[in-house]
């Protein structure tokens, strides 16, 4: 093919994208696209407007160890990170969470994790890439949080690799969804005291070999559902350093408003 040919054969596809953009814009025009929490149509990015103007979206200035917001922007000489995090910090290096688990949140993300509604995953995806762009702009890998092999078989898919998949690929970064595995078959997180989900964890994870290889040396975005006092996550960062991984980053797409007290 000579180089006019190839001149002529880009211009063509470029010309196919744009037509196929552009019937794609008719179409939502036409037949608009349907909430994924109603039977209503909707522009609100994939919401009916009520449910998005309930989403308490977490926005900067935030604690850079645990994704918490801060009261109010203590300007250029404030900590980057809350008390908790200065005092004890989390195995994993940063955090951040797209908004705030709450009666609005919580309902959505139930029916993605619990109702097989799968359609919410590239929309929780979107709302990570933005929450957390510096974390996912620094990442050398993007990998789920597992689950044990019992729950993926009763469960039907792993609800962080479907938000951590459209997210390594529209990022261009290294998905990695077999570089962890949980080894053992744990009781649900649910109603554990902070310390009960800690033990709980506690060496449920470890490294395959073909992630081993994988993650040495590289920064690692570590993506989850939820922070609730961090336990998994910082379980998973563990199994991860361990494994030669150079730093742990953790994304979800919401958190708890208190995951730990300093008292704790």
């Amino acid at each position: 093919m000579d180089a006019q040919d190839g001149g002529w054969r880009r211009a063509w596809e470029g010309a196919g994208r744009h037509l196929r953009g552009a019937g794609r814009g008719l179409a939502d025009l036409i037949l608009p696209p349907m909430a994924h929490d109603s039977r209503e149509a909707t522009a609100a990015a994939g919401l009916t407007p009520d449910a998005w103007s309930r989403i308490k979206f977490l926005e900067a200035p935030v604690c850079d160890g645990c994704g918490a917001a801060f009261d109010f922007d203590g300007g250029a000489f404030a900590e980057d990170r809350c008390a908790t995090c200065i005092a004890k910090p989390y195995a994993f290096e940063r955090a951040r969470a797209a908004c705030l688990y709450d009666e609005a949140s919580r309902s959505l993300i139930l029916r993605f994790k619990h109702g097989d509604q799968q359609q919410f995953a590239p929309l929780f995806a979107r709302w990570i890439e933005r929450a957390a762009a510096d974390l996912v702009q620094g990442a050398d890998v993007i990998l789920p949080v597992p689950l044990h092999r019992f729950r993926l078989l009763s469960r039907r898919f792993n609800q962080a690799a479907e938000i951590a998949r459209p997210l390594a690929r529209h990022a261009g970064r290294d998905y990695l969804p077999d570089g962890l595995v949980r080894t053992t078959h744990t009781t649900s997180q649910g109603g554990k005291s902070q310390r009960g989900r800690r033990l709980n964890v506690k060496q449920a994870f470890s490294v395959t070999e073909a992630g081993r290889r994988r993650i040495r040396g590289r920064r690692i975005l570590l993506i989850d559902d939820v922070l609730t006092t961090g336990a998994t996550g910082e379980a998973c960062a563990r199994a991860l350093i361990d494994g030669g991984a150079r730093a742990v980053d953790l994304a979800v797409i919401a958190r708890v408003r208190n995951a730990r007290e300093l008292t704790m």
